[in-house]
């Protein structure tokens, strides 16, 4: 199980959680309904599968090394969704180091 009090002492991240492969919440920390949480947890999942599908047919069809997929994020103006493995953050775009964060994630998807 993923350590949510480590990547929830990380500057910026209101949120943290750890999903099944199929979506559902394993667990979470942060200032969330669990229904939010759970909400997070299935679309992480499905990004986590399109992701997976996108580095297989870039690496097909551009003969680059896209796979393994390593994670990946969604970014809008103010928040973001930072994933790997079945682990991921919610953080406040102007207060995190993504370096700090991504490398926090790295640790954890290999427990």
């Amino acid at each position: 199980m993923a350590n949510l009090d480590k990547l929830m002492a990380i500057k910026g991240v209101w949120a943290a959680g750890e999903f099944s492969p199929d979506g559902k919440l394993v667990a979470y920390k942060g200032n969330i309904s669990e229904e939010h949480a759970a909400m997070a947890a299935m679309m992480c999942a499905a990004n986590t599968m399109m992701a997976e599908m996108q580095t297989q047919g870039y690496t097909a069809f551009s003969g680059q090394e896209w796979t393994p997929l390593h994670g990946w994020a969604l970014t809008g103006p103010k928040y973001s969704v930072c994933v790997m493995g079945n682990v991921g953050v919610f953080v406040n775009n102007d207060e995190v180091s993504f370096n700090e964060v991504f490398k926090a994630l790295k640790e954890e998807a290999k427990k």
